[in-house]
């Protein structure tokens, strides 16, 4: 019994310090960290010694812009930072600056060509260029769309044309007499009818048509409409990681509209790299008229050595080393034989050899063709 008294004891007693201690030590705690507590401005003091002898903290936002990662993202927003760097998905096409030139051209000549297809007033504007990766754009295209594979025959490749279902509306809508002021009817979950089809396939024909004519300062370029597709599993025309230029343009007919976009392979721009390389100043497409001018009169006025050949023969080399005064050379011109006028290798003309006065003169009786002026102004 005495142990067990003993025993009952000892335990109140332990609970009895524990609940004291804690007591004390929370008081203690509250004593330390409160602001008017002892050591609340010792502690105060040592964090603002820490932080000015350590560098600055960045804050979430700073770290999130420095490694590229925001919700801008999600609304297409340009990324930077270290993701920018790493992100195989960003091409860049800064480099084919005459690009953003032919592109300018595009636009000034749908918005005549437009205007004349559907004989209603039409802004084409352009909102983007940008490089992507194919495969990324293929999943893109919000459906419903029209897809417009076409080739490049100068270029040996393929592009793609993508409209989307409110310019496929807005276009059959206009040419087939709606009203002005109204939006124009979708109706969901069907597919496009054949009338729709070769409407838009006339408008696909004309952008074409007008990229072309943007393209023929640089190079001769001709696109030729392949096939319209509705699925873009059935347009792919390069591999997924392939990078392309992404021509985004908005077409405005008044109050209805859409837009288009014309895609094309890097793959498919390769063989005109060099003309896209070069730099230009305005839109004239890197041609001065004052040095062009200026040129021409040169050239005009640039000295030309004429010779005038009776005749043309053969004869050993050793039999022309051995020539001595007085030796005679016979030739087959006959006087009547016609003498031919040249400049170096090239022919001119023909006319008949005479004498006027002391000096040797030759009537010219053919005038010089194109191909020789031709062929002389490239000799120079």
């Amino acid at each position: 019994m005495a142990a067990d008294t003993t025993d009952e004891e000892l335990a109140a007693g332990w609970e009895a310090s524990v609940s004291s201690g804690k007591g004390d030590a929370d008081d203690v705690w509250n004593a330390e960290t409160s602001p008017g507590g002892p050591r609340a401005s010792d502690a105060e003091q040592s964090i603002a010694q820490a932080a000015v002898g350590s560098e600055r903290i960045l804050n979430q936002d700073e770290i999130d812009s420095l490694l590229g990662f925001s919700l801008e993202e999600e609304n297409g927003a340009k990324r930077g930072g270290v993701r920018a760097l790493i992100n195989s998905a960003l091409v860049s096409y800064e480099r084919l600056p005459m690009l953003e030139v032919v592109f300018d051209r595009l636009v000034r000549l749908m918005t005549t060509s437009l205007r004349n297809f559907t004989s209603d007033n039409v802004e084409v504007s352009l909102d983007a260029i940008q490089s992507m990766r194919f495969g990324d754009y293929l999943n893109s295209i919000p459906l419903p769309a029209i897809l417009a594979v076409f080739k490049a025959k100068q270029l040996d490749n393929y592009g793609l044309l993508t409209v989307d279902s409110n310019l496929i509306y807005s276009i059959v809508d206009v040419l087939l007499g709606g009203r002005r002021g109204t939006i124009a009817m979708r109706v969901e979950g069907r597919p496009y009818t054949t009338i729709e089809r070769v409407l838009v396939t006339r408008l696909v024909e004309v952008i074409l048509h007008d990229a072309k004519k943007a393209f023929d300062p640089l190079t001769t370029v001709e696109f030729e409409l392949d096939r319209i597709e509705t699925n873009p599993r059935f347009a792919a025309i390069a591999q997924p990681a392939n990078a392309a230029i992404l021509v985004k343009l908005r077409i405005d007919m008044e109050d209805r509209g859409g837009r288009c976009e014309l895609l094309l392979p890097y793959a498919t721009l390769e063989p005109i790299r060099k003309m896209l390389l070069q730099n230009f100043m305005g839109e004239k497409f890197g041609r001065d008229n004052i040095w062009e001018g200026h040129l021409a009169t040169e050239l005009w006025s640039a000295p030309a050595t004429l010779r005038v050949v009776l005749d043309e023969f053969q004869a050993p080399l050793g039999k022309m080393m051995n020539l001595q005064v007085g030796d005679t050379l016979v030739m087959n011109a006959t006087p009547d034989s016609k003498a031919q006028l040249m400049c170096g290798d090239i022919h001119l003309t023909h006319g008949q050899v005479g004498r006027i006065g002391q000096k040797v003169a030759m009537r010219v009786e053919a005038p010089i063709t194109q191909a020789a002026k031709k062929r002389v102004m490239e000799a120079r």
